[in-house]
């Protein structure tokens, strides 16, 4: 990395849901809709609370690592709901994220999201020229 690429590390309490797996079906104007669930929405107004402000957001190429503890062994492995929260007080687009790293662990006392958030420097044609 070179001089001035940014770090943000911070763990969020709670048990983090699958947005995949946390919709629920509602009727708009007579037409079936998927939203998140109440649990989904909850969780996202959590990380929100919990996420560190910065003076001015993180841009350019991003990575994106978190451990994931949840509390049961049935949660999917899943860190989008985490990217969307953050979109928009850490960072202004997810968009912006060209490594992400997840690993699931768990912990039925503690559950928690721990991530790390790094600017970088990403050759996106690989070549090493």
């Amino acid at each position: 990395m070179k001089d001035g690429n940014r770090t943000v590390k911070f763990v969020v309490l709670g048990a983090a849901c699958s947005k995949a797996n946390s919709r629920r079906l509602v009727i708009n104007h007579g037409k079936p809709r998927f939203i998140k669930s109440k649990k989904a929405l909850a969780f996202e107004r959590d990380v929100k609370i919990q996420a560190p402000r910065l003076n001015t957001m993180l841009d350019g190429d991003l990575s994106f690592s978190a451990d994931i503890y949840y509390p049961n062994r049935r949660s999917d492995l899943d860190p989008s709901i985490l990217l969307d929260a953050l979109q928009g007080i850490l960072y202004s687009n997810d968009r912006a994220f060209k490594q992400i790293t997840t690993r699931k662990f768990l912990d039925k006392k503690n559950p928690r999201c721990e991530i790390e958030i790094a600017e970088i420097n990403w050759n996106e044609l690989n070549d090493e020229k």
